[in-house]
């Protein structure tokens, strides 16, 4: 079992930047594949990016070059510096874990969620 609680969710103006944490409970963090998803009202949850020991870092299209994820292991944590953000990325975010090395970009594919945090840009 997993438990994920994430942070550092809030509002701030187009081009501005910030960063999410997600913490994760139990002692094989490194075993899963963590992940951030988010989702705007009304929209389906969309992947935003994850980090695996086979994939290393992926990204959707849509933050590429803007936002970048990391994990510390040794702190259990997730983090997703999101920079130059645009009002469009006002949503929902999410952090997600399943077990194993591979990537996947369908929420299906994981087993474990946290709560979610607000991030909404202004224009």
């Amino acid at each position: 079992q997993v438990q994920l609680v994430e942070s550092g969710g809030g509002l701030v103006q187009a081009g501005g930047s910030l960063r999410l944490s997600c913490v994760a409970s139990g002692r094989t963090f490194n075993n899963y594949v963590m992940t951030w998803f988010r989702q705007a009202p009304g929209k389906e949850r969309e992947f935003v990016a994850a980090v695996s020991r086979r994939d290393g870092n992926t990204y959707a299209d849509s933050v590429k070059g803007r936002f970048t994820i990391t994990r510390d292991n040794n702190k259990n944590t997730l983090y997703l510096q999101m920079n130059s953000l645009k009002p469009e990325d006002t949503a929902v975010y999410y952090c997600a874990a399943r077990t194993g090395f591979v990537s996947r970009t369908t929420p299906s594919d994981y087993d474990y969620w946290g709560q979610g945090t607000q991030v909404t840009v202004s224009s």
